[in-house]
């Protein structure tokens, strides 16, 4: 370090300590138990169903509650315990969530109620924004929010009495299986991450399907974002896609939209009004920082145990295979030891949503123990 460099990092130093003095001296002094500056986590009291109205049937084999935690922005999140039945002692803890724009009581919920059948304490939450949850502005995604959610779900698991701190892992599903990957890569309390049929919902954004928007058109939706962020400030409204007459002849979708259709709308398998897919829509400005802010910038240096899932004919599996190869070569390569790819022949992208036949809970279960040592 030049001596440029000393003096200049002594000097910052020394404004940051005086800093700390000054607001210290101010406490001090003004010994005000109302400050409204205090840091205090509160969290906000919701109304949560209580009925079960989960889109897959209620297991005899786990107790199962209603519970709130909150996240590093204030938000607080609403989240489906699933609990083995007779359980004793603290529990290896798992957290998920997923897909993008799904709730708990439909994939999400389904995955978490099957593991903890399997010996685990889990939670199924819904992301900031949506569903039962806090925050505002509703139905809408912000890639540093949505990954801190994960975080925020170690938070909670880790204080529990029953839980083991040591033994908690997460599992992303669709566009939540990017924000895994990228919690997995700050968060150091993650011992093991599944991203199941992974959506990196950043590049997606950004790129589109198969990366083929170029800067042109990234630039022409900047510039439909900046205007309708004009157009909400002054309506005083957060506005949303406006309904078309002419959707389309349904045959003409690609098969991906499809399958889609057949699990998130009304008549489909896993409809449920609080989802944001089908049922509500994402504000139009949703997308702002997802085109700007790439997530899986740090995936490399994921040292914890990492199991990426993905059907072989899904139209989304270039994610995983592309997220895979990112973690384990060049720089990722020292940690490539405890990662693995897992593709199951012959599955789409919604295979891995509900279909029992396709999902490998024997895989995922084996894969957590081997990571958490039990």
């Amino acid at each position: 370090m030049t001596r440029k460099m000393t003096l200049l990092a002594l000097g910052l130093a020394a404004v940051f300590a005086a800093g700390r003095v000054s607001a210290a001296e101010n406490d001090t002094q003004n010994n005000n138990p109302n400050n409204t500056q205090e840091n205090t986590m509160k969290e906000e009291q919701l109304v949560l169903t209580q009925e079960w109205d989960k889109t897959f049937p209620k297991s005899n084999k786990v107790d199962h509650c209603k519970v709130t935690f909150h996240n590093r922005y204030g938000i607080t999140l609403a989240a489906d315990l699933y609990k083995p039945k007779n359980a004793e002692g603290k529990l290896p803890a798992i957290a998920v969530c997923g897909p993008f724009g799904a709730v708990k009581e439909q994939c999400s919920g389904l995955y978490a109620q099957t593991m903890a059948e399997r010996g685990f304490l889990t939670i199924a939450f819904d992301p900031s924004f949506t569903g039962e949850s806090g925050g505002n502005v509703r139905d809408t995604a912000d890639p540093a929010i949505n990954s801190e959610d994960f975080s925020a779900a170690v938070d909670y698991l880790s204080c529990r009495d029953d839980v083991d701190p040591e033994k908690i892992s997460i599992i992303g599903i669709c566009g939540w299986g990017g924000f895994a990957l990228n919690a997995a890569a700050m968060d150091t309390r993650i011992k093991a991450t599944v991203a199941s049929t992974m959506y990196d919902m950043t590049r997606v954004s950004a790129r589109g399907y198969n990366d083929s928007i170029d800067e042109d058109a990234r630039y022409a939706m900047r510039q439909r974002l900046s205007a309708a962020r004009t157009a909400d400030y002054q309506s005083g409204q957060y506005a949303k896609p406006q309904p078309s007459a002419d959707t389309g002849a349904e045959e003409d979708l690609p098969q991906f939209m499809k399958d889609y259709m057949a699990y998130y709308t009304p008549g489909g398998r896993a409809y449920h009004p609080r989802a944001v897919n089908f049922s509500r829509n994402w504000v139009n400005t949703s997308s702002w920082n997802l085109i700007n802010m790439p997530i899986l910038r740090y995936s490399k240096e994921i040292r914890s145990a990492v199991l990426v899932i993905h059907g072989e004919k899904a139209h989304s599996c270039y994610f995983s295979r592309d997220a895979f190869r990112e973690m384990t070569t060049g720089e990722g390569e020292k940690w490539a030891a405890n990662k693995e790819l897992f593709i199951i022949p012959g599955a789409v992208h919604t295979d891995l949503y509900d279909n029992l036949e396709v999902i490998p809970f024997d895989k995922i279960e084996q894969f957590i123990r081997q990571a958490i040592g039990g």
